[in-house]
């Protein structure tokens, strides 16, 4: 994919399209500040409450998206993603919702409370031993072999406008934001806010934030193209993983991400520990990136307003009790 003026006007229609067409199933949810994390980094700092969507990400968007758009024969087919847990839940309730078949490819070590949400609303699961990008790709394979629309988490125009409505979101509701915190996993989340926001904020900083243990398309960009890598455990389950080659988040992050950061697990852990005790809330770990992204460079945003995507709850009570305490 080349991305040029013509390109980034495209998607800002499609986001802008998506952003009313989603109503009222899609939730706008609310921008609330912080008055702790503003008085501890010398910004303000408003939260982007993503975790208060349905089913408790932002995913929700851009799987009702693509479901919408899908035309009658490919609905009654039903659908493939691949998913560690958040993505395929919110594909599952928008299959649910419309009445389209969903199956989820995932890994045999993603979340067994995440698996548990997605069965529970009517979405085959499927079990493979293989890693993020292995699962991904044999899930496009599956779909490619049994005629039926594959939904990628992040490497489909339809699903990035969808998530780029929290963008359109955050305009209408902070038009004058300096910069924006964003945890990037495949990129279509910061992908979708960066063209909604950069449209009508050119100034704007769209900041995206990685798991240093998890780091692979923060090197891709600075590599200058896809690359493979290990990754090591992270806290943050649903920014892991690798990208799939010629995927077209890699150059939409080139032209809209204006800076990168990456966070320890320590530091990750340490603002979902502020969240919980700042704002009361349970927020996961790819929320916490954010966060600590934030507080990494806050240093260089003070007197400014930022806003932080809290982009999801969807993480078991103990293993959070473990990361705060």
């Amino acid at each position: 994919m080349v991305v040029d003026a013509q390109s980034l006007s495209s998607l800002y229609q499609a986001i802008a399209e998506a952003h009313q067409a989603l109503r009222p199933e899609v939730s706008v949810t609310p921008l609330t500040y912080s008055a702790g994390l503003s008085a501890t980094t010398g910004c303000s700092v408003y939260l982007k409450c993503e975790h208060l969507q349905h089913t408790g990400s932002f995913k929700f968007r851009g799987a009702s998206n693509k479901i919408r758009l899908l035309p009658a024969e490919q609905r009654r087919l039903g659908v493939i993603t691949a998913s560690s847990g958040n993505h395929g839940q919110a594909l599952a309730l928008a299959g649910q919702v419309m009445g389209v078949p969903v199956t989820v490819y995932t890994t045999t070590s993603a979340s067994a409370y995440k698996l548990g949400a997605i069965r529970a609303l009517s979405a085959e699961v499927i079990s493979l031993d293989l890693d993020p990008l292995g699962v991904e790709l044999e899930a496009a394979r599956q779909a490619e072999i049994q005629g039926k629309p594959f939904v990628s988490p992040y490497n489909d125009p339809e699903v990035i406008a969808g998530q780029g409505t929290i963008g359109m979101e955050l305009f209408e509701q902070a038009p004058d934001l300096d910069a924006v915190f964003v945890a990037v996993g495949g990129g279509g989340m910061i992908s979708g806010i960066g063209a909604a926001l950069r449209a009508q904020n050119p100034g704007i900083e769209i900041i995206g934030c990685w798991p240093a243990n998890a780091p692979t398309l923060q090197r891709s960009l600075e590599a200058g193209e896809i690359i493979e890598m290990e990754e090591d455990d992270t806290i943050s389950d649903g920014t892991a993983g690798g990208v799939e080659p010629g995927c077209i988040t890699f150059p939409l992050c080139q032209a809209l991400v204006t800076r990168t950061v990456l966070v320890s697990e320590a530091e990750i852990k340490a603002a979902m520990g502020d969240v919980a005790s700042g704002e009361r809330w349970i927020i996961e770990g790819a929320a916490g990136v954010a966060v600590a992204g934030m507080k990494k460079l806050a240093e260089d945003y003070r007197g400014k307003r930022v806003a932080v995507v809290i982009c999801g709850r969807n993480i078991v009570l103990e293993k959070f009790l473990e990361a705060v305490k």
